[in-house]
């Protein structure tokens, strides 16, 4: 997707990351957008303005008095024909001014007069992003509706290592394509599980499959990103809730089920992520098992088969299933698109995609197969739910 014709003013605030925003101008630039860059004093000490302009091929803008807009009213009309605000870097103190409202330069000033939709890129030193004043301000962004891209993970040029770099330019794009992208889930009512289940032999000690919950949290921003509303049904992970995502936590199989029970009958799409442990103990024990000597025999039984009950139901959702194999992948997913009457299985090997940030996967339906290839689970998830919305679509007709 290109951006021609598509309107964006560009922040960028103080922090060494500021140098990424020439990357990120020329990227957007050559995606056909038309460039619009607001720069805070902070940010003229580590790029000059005379750089964005030459990548923008439009004047920069500094000052909240400048004589070029009539009657001083920069923060008006700098922002009235965009169709996105995109601050990057964004600074923790800027976070802070957006959270609660204040505004002292321009770009400040015009985030808080603007009309169109504000994505900003956090970049900031691990500890400064960890702070519980920072995470505040970051929850508050999301409830008022301002999207969070990143920040990443990674070397940090204090000489750290952790959260809080900025999303590289390369990414923020695609972020801003995805945005434009169109809302091909608009209307639509969106379950998805997501993570492990823990189901207690005693009171410290559980029986858990492996599972981040990385791929389930993307399929959910990325369902939220087309339009749809998303109930987000979540076991045990470390993970932020995806912006706009309505988020139930969960710890055991049963949970899982009563919660996705509540919600399947009025889903239009159901995406089975979570990787539900398929037994639990019959009768955990009430106190902490001692250690001693032999084997300790624990009884299992059966947990309840969420998708097959979710797919059986007289008007079931579209429903997508997840089929995490370690060998005989094809195989072994198209199997369980047949026993369990699916529309879609999502295929992968679970050693090349438990806990890592990408993956390899393989959408299998009744047309055949389709490979996804290699690539960030968050941009997979994009390319699984067009998928889905391109298959509902063609069942409509």
């Amino acid at each position: 997707m290109t951006l021609k014709g598509k309107r964006i003013l560009l922040g960028l605030t103080g922090g060494i990351a500021a140098y990424k925003a020439a990357e990120l101008t020329r990227l957007l630039v050559k995606s056909g957008a038309d460039v619009r860059v607001v720069m805070t004093e902070a940010a003229t000490r580590f790029i000059t303005p005379a750089t964005l302009q030459a990548l923008s091929g439009q004047p920069v803008w500094t000052d909240l008095w400048d004589a070029r807009v009539p009657g001083a009213m920069g923060h008006i009309e700098l922002s009235r024909d965009r169709d996105l605000v995109l601050v990057a870097p964004a600074s923790a103190d800027f976070l802070a001014k957006l959270a609660h409202g204040l505004a002292d330069d321009l770009l400040s000033t015009l985030c808080l007069a603007r009309r169109c939709p504000l994505m900003v890129a956090p970049a900031m030193n691990v500890e400064m992003w960890q702070s519980a004043a920072t995470a505040r301000n970051a929850e508050t962004l999301r409830a008022d509706g301002v999207i969070l891209s990143g920040p990443a993970s990674g070397d940090q040029a204090c000489g750290e290592m952790g959260m809080g770099r900025m999303t590289e330019p390369a990414d923020l794009l695609a972020d801003v394509r995805f945005f434009f992208q169109p809302k091909a889930l608009a209307g639509r009512r969106v379950v998805v599980t997501a993570g492990p289940t823990e189901e207690p032999v005693d009171p410290v000690r559980v029986l858990t499959n492996k599972s981040s919950g990385k791929m389930g949290y993307a399929v959910a921003r990325a369902a939220r990103e087309a339009g749809a509303e998303v109930k987000l049904i979540s076991g045990p992970v470390a993970l932020p809730t995806p912006p706009g995502v309505a988020r139930v936590d969960v710890r055991t199989a049963r949970q899982m089920f009563d919660a996705v029970r509540k919600d399947a009958r009025s889903a239009d799409v159901f995406i089975s992520v979570a990787a539900v442990a398929d037994y639990r103990v019959r009768n955990p024990a009430g106190r902490k098992i001692k250690k001693a000597n032999g084997h300790l025999a624990l009884e299992l039984e059966e947990n309840p088969d969420i998708l097959a009950w979710v797919a059986a139901l007289p008007k079931p959702p579209f429903c997508v299933g997840f089929a995490a194999e370690s060998e005989d992948l094809a195989r072994n997913a198209r199997a369980k698109l047949a026993r369990k009457g699916l529309p879609l299985v999502v295929g992968n090997l679970a050693q090349e995609a438990l806990g890592a940030d990408e993956s390899t996967i393989t959408l299998y339906d009744r047309r055949g197969e389709h490979p996804l290839g290699r690539g960030p689970k968050l941009e997979l998830a994009r390319k699984l739910v067009a998928h889905v919305a391109g298959m509902m679509a063609r069942t409509k007709r």
